[in-house]
């Protein structure tokens, strides 16, 4: 027999200047299309800095994976499933909904864990539009690889194989978790073959992109155009940059063959661009890449179930809800790759 939902429960609160303290929370009811879900896991991530450092009103998380627990009317989802959770409640009615384009809806009822709870809770409340099942012998903690890692970093992919159809060469702006995710999903979608080359200042994070089979530059040391040229390249076919720096997305811009497109992942700084000698006359363009589709989920399941193990390697760190602060502290840091808390 499963144990009752309690009326309320204890939640990590982020209440500004790096701390985080455990508050007692009421455990929401599920109302018309809504999932009440027991979180299994929710992975750490660098859009959650300002939260880390300035507070939240909500309980932050939103790479989150669980078990529904209740649901309420019209929903369909059986008790007991598990599943992910999509970060963007999108509407499902509006014309980019209609079209598929999820990540762009434009009535959006809110963001799991900016501005709804999210995943750091024992409990969250979703509508249930924004679950994805998967199978039981996916663990919560992989099944958050769905989101940012897989979802994300394969959804700019997409955006790259969108502007061209022979990339053989790929430049990453960034090796944080954002950026080892685009890497793998770059050699699981494009062909293990594909040259990646993959920059950071962070040692750690550079020889886990190696083990993961990308180049890495340190641009502490090297330019990326030096460290291109240590690998054989003078030109890439596509950049990708993941950090939001004005100096990696110019540097990216000027690496970029004929053809060849930047893809900004990264929210964050801008970019100076001459569109004669940089967009015009070498067909160049800028493109940006939101998140990513719900309707991607189920082939990326598909590949997550048949690169478990490599994917499973971006995740370095998994630590109790107890440990909150010091997983948020030792991650912003830099000296890891994917941070999960585990409940």
């Amino acid at each position: 027999m499963s144990n009752p939902i309690p009326p309320s429960c204890r939640v990590p609160a982020f209440v500004g200047n790096k701390q985080i303290k455990f508050i007692e929370k009421e455990v929401p009811e599920p109302g018309q299309g809504q999932l009440l879900l027991r979180v299994g896991a929710n992975a750490l991530c660098g859009s959650e800095r300002p939260q880390f450092f300035d507070g939240s009103v909500v309980t932050p998380g939103h790479e989150a994976a669980g078990v529904v627990l209740a649901a309420g009317p019209g929903t369909h989802t059986a008790i007991g499933t598990a599943g992910a959770v999509f970060l963007m409640d999108f509407c499902g009615e509006c014309r980019s909904c209609r079209q598929g384009f999820t990540n762009q809806c434009l009535q959006k009822r809110g963001d799991m864990g900016f501005n709804r709870d999210g995943g750091y809770g024992q409990y969250e409340l979703i509508n249930e539009n924004i679950f994805f099942p998967v199978p039981a012998d996916i663990s919560a903690t992989e099944a958050t690889l769905l989101l940012d890692i897989m979802g994300t970093g394969g959804h700019s992919i997409a955006r790259c194989q969108l502007m061209r159809p022979d990339i053989e060469s790929l430049l990453v702006l960034g090796a944080g978790p954002i950026g080892l995710g685009v890497l793998a999903m770059a050699k699981i979608i494009l062909g293990n073959q594909l040259k990646v080359v993959i920059s950071d200042v962070v040692p750690y994070r550079l020889k886990l992109a190696e083990r993961l089979g990308g180049l890495p530059i340190n641009v502490t040391h090297d330019s990326i155009s030096a460290g291109l040229k240590t690998h054989g390249l003078n030109r890439v076919d596509m950049a990708i940059d993941t950090s939001g720096k004005q100096a990696a997305r110019q540097e990216g811009l000027d690496s970029l063959a004929q053809r060849g497109s930047l893809i900004c992942v990264g929210h964050g700084e801008g970019i100076a661009v001459k569109i004669s000698p940089d967009i015009i006359a070498p067909e160049r363009s800028i493109v940006g890449s939101e998140y990513f589709r719900y309707n991607e989920l189920p082939a990326n399941l598909e590949r997550l179930q048949q690169h478990r193990a490599y994917l499973n390697e971006i995740i370095t760190h998994r630590m109790p809800v107890d440990q909150i602060q010091p997983a948020f502290e030792m991650f912003f840091g830099c000296e890891t790759g994917k941070v999960l808390i585990e409940q």
